[in-house]
């Protein structure tokens, strides 16, 4: 989006075009949210192999930022499940682009946050799904090293994520998911998907109820009701997608609203950085309750400018409280850049051009791929246009 320009909408693209029933190949368009797909084809026995934290983003948008979800060490990202995409650019040319067609303009796309043109139509390969319904099991750990220890352990596992104690310094206690499909013979259906019914804060408060108090009494009962290893049955929707049960919940940091911050570390400098990090975070007790801590595996990314890589990725938000929320950014930015690690551009409001160009490898030669006439804020604080 620009500030100061036309912003370009595609909630009219929402349509499916084909699908083969017997591949779970689907054809639609890019304004399509991934819980029209979910809800049309779970019920047929077909899943997207890989969502991010909400359904309530479109096809075109999880192509743009090439997101990720729980099970990237399994699936990858978005992008390693799209099989060709329609991009039409300012010039009124619709350009087909695929791994084998228009390559390098295909790889620019993923990621590419908008920049190489519209999407219009997408190729996406659904995975066959056995059953709607989840194992899913809870662990609790302390520190980083046991969070890495659990990781490898949890590899054959479909899904797996933590939720941390920002506010409980280097030794972080946190409490360990992991989740699986159960199999046919288990649930016997493909249960039609869950109907949740939204619940709505009924005004923004004044100020953020995000704060030091706030976040330790939510932590510590969150940490004591989930410390006791358990496994329970959940649907995917409620493990997957828990906050798009709250419609607004984004008003709880108030009307100066709140940042995202999230990063991901190679795995050889993961421990300490993030350890380092959490310090200051307890140091400047500043955090959310909604900190997320996940690996990524090994199946390397296929855009120019996609965020994962192999190692730890952190997450979390962080009422606006002006300037000292940025010195601490800039503190945490240092760590991330030593580490030789990034910052992922979905969440981005406020990274330097320098950290950019020093983090994302194929920056520059991503320009070349660019659609001229298309701008952003983003784009013209990173990129300079």
């Amino acid at each position: 989006m620009a500030s100061d320009g036309q912003t370009i909408l595609t909630d009219h693209y929402r349509y499916f075009h084909a699908f083969d029933p017997a591949t779970g190949i689907l054809e639609c368009e890019s304004g399509v949210l991934l819980k029209d797909i979910q809800d049309t084809f779970i019920p047929q026995g077909w899943m997207l192999p890989v969502t991010p934290g909400t359904q309530l983003i479109s096809v075109g948008g999880a192509i743009a930022n090439d997101i990720h979800g729980k099970n990237h060490h399994v699936r990858g990202n978005f992008g390693h499940h799209v099989i060709s995409l329609e991009l039409l650019r300012s010039d009124l040319n619709v350009i087909h682009c695929s791994r084998y067609e228009n390559a390098a303009l295909f790889f620019a796309t993923l990621g590419g946050i908008g920049l190489t043109g519209l999407i219009l139509r997408v190729k996406i390969q659904l995975l066959a799904l056995q059953s709607v319904l989840l194992d899913v099991e809870y662990l609790n750990f302390r520190g980083v090293a046991e969070f890495i220890a659990l990781a490898k352990q949890s590899e054959p596992w479909e899904y797996t994520v933590s939720w941390i104690d920002c506010l409980s310094g280097k030794n972080v206690r946190g409490i360990f998911m992991r989740a699986n499909h159960q199999t046919r013979s288990e649930s016997n259906t493909h249960p039609t998907p869950l109907n949740n019914k939204t619940k709505k804060i009924p005004f923004t408060p004044a100020i953020s109820c995000i704060n030091t108090l706030s976040l330790k009494a939510f932590n510590h009962l969150y940490y004591q009701v989930n410390k006791t290893p358990r496994v329970i049955q959940q649907h995917l929707y409620q493990f997957q997608y828990p906050l798009d049960a709250i419609e607004n919940w984004n008003v709880l940091y108030g009307q100066k609203g709140f940042y995202q911050y999230q990063y991901v570390i190679p795995m050889q400098s993961a421990q300490d950085a993030i350890e380092d990090m959490l310090e200051l975070i307890y140091a400047a007790q500043q955090g959310s309750f909604l900190v997320v801590l996940k690996s990524f595996g090994d199946l390397a990314s296929e855009g120019m400018l996609s965020f994962p890589m192999q190692g730890l990725t952190l997450a979390l938000d962080f009422p606006n409280l002006g300037q000292k929320t940025l010195t601490l950014f800039k503190q945490l930015d240092q760590i991330v850049a030593q580490a030789k690690g990034r910052l992922y551009l979905a969440k981005d409001a406020r990274m330097s051009r320098d950290l950019f160009f020093a983090t994302y490898p194929h920056a520059e030669a991503f320009k070349n791929y660019r659609d001229p006439a298309i701008s952003s804020d983003m784009s013209k604080r990173l990129f300079g246009y």
